[in-house]
């Protein structure tokens, strides 16, 4: 499955199932909060509320139900909540 919905904070978005969540919510305009990009940090750690993804070792500590959207790359469609108000910036299609 290459097209998957990612649902965040409650607003769905269109994504895939080659990239991880963060990149992915960086280019629907989301600003979620991030560190370092490899795992090791936790600032970018979110709540799994439904769906599957592949998560790539980390060294950082996440509870049940919880990945890090910067070694997360989802498998299926996905909702992910994180404990603060996302900012989204309207981002303009370029042709």
């Amino acid at each position: 499955m290459s097209r998957v919905a990612i649902r965040v904070n409650g607003i769905e978005v269109h994504g895939n199932s080659r990239e991880p969540l963060l990149d992915q919510l960086e280019k629907a305009g989301f600003q979620p909060e991030y560190q370092c990009r490899n795992g090791m940090c936790g600032a970018c750690r979110c709540k799994l509320k439904s769906g599957a993804v592949d998560q790539q070792d980390s060294m950082a500590f996440i509870a049940p139900n919880e990945v890090l959207a910067c070694c997360s790359v989802p498998k299926s469609n996905v909702e992910v909540e994180f404990d603060y108000q996302l900012q989204q910036q309207e981002l303009q299609a370029s042709h």
